[in-house]
């Protein structure tokens, strides 16, 4: 978020909640005191379920942002689904400011999108009075395609010196787009830029300088691009596709 330190550490606090109810009782939290945050680039993966978006979320409400996603200037909501994971974090931030900042939740950028034709017809811009869809290369997100929208965000709306929280990026973009988003996050680290992504991707997983943790049943392990299961999985089925699909279908 704009005007906050770099994320250093994030701590589970278990304090007074219930183990046993959600989001208390998926085992990352359960098994986990506290974990470290790459100054550039820090990757969620795991299987769907085992809770790295719920803890992606809640890392961006405690840092200010609109659950819904957007920059810290959005305050809307279409439905109340975020967990109360955000009460219960605490973030250790450094003295590096940041001056811009994000949080795309792919799930609700439409509803992103939506607000941003809203607040342009009703509201000023959030940029010196400039329209905010400006920001964005000038052409309204509903006007693109899925993939065309998400890419505009992260060419013209993410300026460098800031925070930007992902949720699955990939779900819009082609391969080609998702190996351009490798540079770009390149570029924007080069600017003292920080990232924290969930991802399913093992394209976009493969940045060079980044931190891993891998979501799993035991909680949260560090680990290198190649031991994921994420990249296990490519990997073998690419190898052998013939040969998995055969298994798969018991053929």
């Amino acid at each position: 978020m704009a005007g906050k330190g770099e994320i250093k550490e994030i701590y589970f606090n278990k304090k007074d909640v219930d183990l046993n109810a959600y989001p208390f009782n998926l085992p990352f939290f359960i098994n986990t005191d506290r974990i470290s945050i790459n100054p550039q680039v820090t990757y969620f993966v795991g299987e769907n379920g085992s809770g790295k978006s719920t803890l992606l979320e809640a890392i961006a409400v405690a840092c200010g942002f609109n659950p819904e996603g957007g920059s810290a200037n959005f305050n809307f909501g279409t439905r109340e689904s975020h967990s109360p994971l955000y009460k219960h974090i605490t973030l250790s931030r450094g003295t590096h400011r940041h001056t811009d900042g994000y949080f795309l939740r792919s799930e609700s950028f439409f509803n992103v999108a939506t607000q941003i034709e809203h607040m342009d017809k009703n509201e000023p811009g959030e940029a010196g009075g400039r329209s905010i869809i400006s920001s964005y290369g000038g052409v309204s997100l509903h006007q693109q395609s899925h993939g065309e929208s998400f890419w505009a965000l992260f060419h013209h709306r993410f300026g460098g010196n800031g925070l930007y929280i992902l949720d699955e990026p990939e779900s819009a973009l082609s391969p080609a787009k998702q190996m351009s988003m490798l540079l770009r996050i390149h570029e924007l680290t080069g600017g003292r830029s920080q990232f924290i992504i969930a991802t399913h991707s093992p394209i976009i997983l493969a940045y060079p300088f980044a931190t891993i943790y891998e979501f799993s049943p035991q909680g949260i392990a560090q680990c290198q691009y190649e031991q994921t299961e994420l990249y296990q999985s490519y990997h073998n089925f690419i190898r052998h596709p013939q040969q998995m699909v055969n298994k798969l279908l018991d053929l």
